[in-house]
């Protein structure tokens, strides 16, 4: 599938994606102290790498779907983040499990037809506009000071 340019990121986030999701299913077989480690790890890297990517499809290519006229995929979407959100944060001695067949599922969905859907009837400025939200998602919010002798008081 030839991708947007401006939907190569979110597309590239989908590749550490479905790593935890392989993962997440492989807890299955873990040992039970080894499997709350790895299940809380799970659960850090969805809070630093997916929820973002979520919230940044939530904030600029859910909506502009729908102005598109194209609800039923954005409830879809929805529906599956919302899903996933709840398999995170389970106890359920089976959550990982499904938690990782879930995000395979969401992940196909979102490169096979969401994202599909999107190059073909949003307009060029409109996915321009959404590869910029995503660039500026990216930078650091406070790029000054993360560069080595740029905060305040460090020696230059």
């Amino acid at each position: 599938m030839q991708r947007d340019p401006n939907l190569v990121r979110l597309s590239h986030d989908h590749q550490s994606a479905l790593v935890l999701a392989k993962r997440a299913r492989e807890l299955a077989a873990a040992e039970d102290p080894e499997r709350r480690a790895l299940w809380a790890e799970i659960q850090a890297r969805f809070a630093d790498e997916l929820e973002p990517h979520f919230q940044l499809e939530e904030r600029g290519l859910l909506p502009a779907l729908r102005v598109a006229g194209h609800q039923a995929l954005v409830e879809q979407t929805l529906a599956e983040h919302t899903e996933l959100r709840g398999l995170i944060v389970s106890d359920a001695p089976d959550a990982p499990a499904r938690f990782g067949d879930a995000l395979q599922a969401h992940i196909r969905f979102e490169e096979r037809t969401l994202f599909e859907t999107a190059q073909q009837v949003l307009e060029p400025a409109v996915l321009n506009e959404l590869g910029m939200l995503h660039e500026a998602a990216a930078r650091p919010a406070c790029p000054t000071t993360a560069r080595k002798g740029s905060a305040p008081g460090a020696p230059r």
